[in-house]
């Protein structure tokens, strides 16, 4: 007599739309965190350098404002590709699956914008290179992100994601150093990380499964309902609009701390007089070393604690916590060794968070057969705050007080968003 399947997957639900309920190996795992660590170093070699320096190249009297029209307009484009991109995959079938194709080509399609953005000597063409890089890395993200619910069981996904979040700070680190020290210019410091994103993402699309969705289980097209499908009422979701508005405002807090990091070293920290003959640029490395130490140290620790635990909203409770400290630091005491301090208590804070948040989101989605799309939905409170980031902290900057009230608006949003942390119910 034959063993029916475990009740988690029944007869009727095709693979790519069952719960997991077996656990993912340590292959599967380090491949995704590859292809993760290509899209991450996608993102922040242009973000924390690159960009910043090409700002300066082509608009040198007003840095700051072509800086965030480009990183703006950038997000505002990643505001709606990762979603699209997330709803359009949870309805691809075919027999490579349903995420692989829109990982590989996410990734051809975000390191080709990055070879553009190599040739550009306008603000108006980094603004288009740009806009073309996070259309292509967010299909990426998209897919990407969808992996972890396709394929880990809940009682996996906290050490899953501590060990995914690894890439996210040691991307940062390996973009700072390839555009750096490896390469000494922007153009070639865009060549070189746009080569390296698919070059990440093939080994996962190659060597790991990737469940098809059947034909006959694609629902209807029509443009209409694909539309409305971005919407996710909070009256009947409940948790997932906490989960959004959480993740909105502790994202928020920590885009303005980390847009004017460069020109913080320079104009505040003066980075440059502390170490004379030195560069803003190392001292921005330094920090992200120091940022990355910690993060690693206690990422995946926290997350295999909210596994065993089971208590995620304490923790991100208590992240938030942590990271609200940094900004109080440097509002205050602008001085280099605090600065490094700072780093070292944010990388704590953010390690904790990326673990389990990651965690706790994958928990509070409506349904299976939308889960690319619910992510992508959650991403928004990714990339909004990129948008609204520069909106808020350019006039502040400029003429509502400067550095000091920066800081402490973002400490005050990443508190609040740790509170409500707490209007989640159905996550213990």
């Amino acid at each position: 007599m034959s063993t029916p399947p475990p009740l988690e997957q029944p007869y009727d639900v095709p693979l790519a739309l069952a719960e997991p309920v077996t656990r993912v190996g340590p292959r599967w795992v380090g491949l995704i965190s590859l292809a993760n660590l290509g899209l991450w170093m996608a993102y922040f070699g242009p973000l924390q350098v690159l960009l910043p320096q090409q700002a300066a190249d082509v608009a040198p009297g007003g840095k700051e404002t072509a800086l965030a029209w480009v990183t703006g307009v950038g997000a505002a484009v990643a505001m709606i590709a990762n979603p699209v991109a997330g709803a359009l995959s949870d309805r691809t079938t075919g027999r490579f699956g349903r995420r692989h194709p829109w990982t590989l080509l996410g990734a051809v399609a975000g390191g080709l914008a990055l070879v553009f953005l190599a040739f550009q000597g306008t603000v108006a063409g980094v603004v288009i290179g740009w806009c073309l890089a996070q259309a292509g890395l967010n299909a990426m993200q998209a897919a990407l992100t969808a992996g972890v619910p396709d394929h880990v069981p809940v009682r996996q996904r906290g050490a899953v994601s501590g060990w995914i979040g690894i890439p996210q700070t040691l991307g940062v680190v390996l973009a700072v150093v390839l555009v750096t020290i490896v390469v000494t210019t922007t153009k070639s410091g865009y060549l070189l990380i746009g080569g390296l994103v698919p070059l990440c993402a093939l080994p996962f699309v190659l060597a790991t499964p990737d469940a098809p969705l059947p034909g006959e289980r694609r629902p209807p097209f029509s443009l209409a309902g694909f539309l409305r499908g971005f919407w996710i009422s909070p009256r009947a979701h409940p948790d997932f609009a906490w989960a959004w508005l959480t993740r909105f405002l502790m994202q928020l807090g920590n885009a303005m701390v980390l847009l004017y990091l460069l020109y913080f070293l320079t104009d505040a920290v003066h980075y440059e007089r502390v170490f004379p003959g030195g560069k803003a640029e190392d001292g921005l490395l330094v920090l992200i070393l120091i940022y990355t130490a910690t993060v690693v140290l206690t990422t995946v620790a926290s997350g295999a604690i909210s596994d065993r635990l089971g208590r995620r909203r304490t923790l991100v409770t208590v992240s938030g916590a942590i990271s609200a400290v940094p900004a109080v630091l440097l509002a205050f005491w602008p001085q280099w060794t605090v600065v490094t301090v700072a780093a070292a208590i944010l990388g704590i804070g953010f390690g904790i968070y990326l673990a389990v948040d990651n965690a706790l989101i994958t928990q509070v989605l409506p349904a299976a057969a939308g889960r690319a799309k619910d992510l992508g939905v959650i991403n928004i409170a990714n990339s909004g705050p990129q948008v609204l980031a520069p909106v808020i902290a350019g006039p502040i900057v400029a003429s509502l007080g400067g550095y000091p009230i920066l800081y402490l608006t973002a400490g005050a949003l990443t508190l609040l968003g740790a509170a409500l942390v707490w209007k989640i119910r159905s996550v213990p």
